[in-house]
């Protein structure tokens, strides 16, 4: 009867194991509920505009970043921009209308699902000159498109494919 009552009244997570429990562990799982439903006293307390809590004490120190995580490596200037941060209903002639204002937009185009129809958030807009994409990754890089804040910068070479396939049968 004990055993049904303290499953009762104890936390959903705690129910499965108590009602697989012999008259042994009973004890331990009934001081367990007890500790559950004490309250406990608030710790949080708001400094400098941040929410601190000293209840909970971890001694996790996350490990060291490499040097070269610290420092996105910059892709060399081109003509060619990577947009990321699109809406889903952010077209194609949008983008390039968009980043025609900067300078002579040769292509745009926004990556869009081929099941839906709808865009995948990036895209590329190709310009005439250096200069023009310059001007275009200043003029919309952190701005608002259709009610998103896009990412404008220069598009990273496309890395040449991985030849790892496994060799046919027979050879080595």
């Amino acid at each position: 009867m004990a055993l049904r009552s303290a499953a009762a009244a104890a936390p959903r997570s705690l129910r499965r194991l108590i009602t697989g429990t012999s008259a042994r562990t009973l004890p331990m799982f009934l001081q367990a509920i007890h500790d559950c439903e004490k309250p406990t006293p608030n710790t949080n307390a708001f400094v400098s505009g941040r929410l601190f809590s000293s209840a909970s004490t971890s001694s996790f120190i996350p490990p060291p970043l490499p040097p070269s995580a610290h420092q996105r490596e910059q892709p060399e200037p081109s003509t060619n921009l990577f947009v990321s941060g699109l809406s889903k209903r952010t077209t194609t002639e949008k983008l390039h209308e968009t980043f025609a204002k900067f300078g002579e937009v040769v292509h745009a185009r926004v990556v869009t699902d081929r099941v839906t129809g709808y865009s995948k958030g990036f895209g590329f807009v190709k310009y005439a000159t250096l200069e023009d994409a310059a001007k275009g990754i200043e003029g919309m890089d952190g701005k608002f498109l259709d009610g998103w804040v896009i990412f404008a910068e220069y598009a990273r070479p496309r890395p040449p494919p991985e030849h790892n396939a496994v060799p046919p049968y027979g050879r080595q």
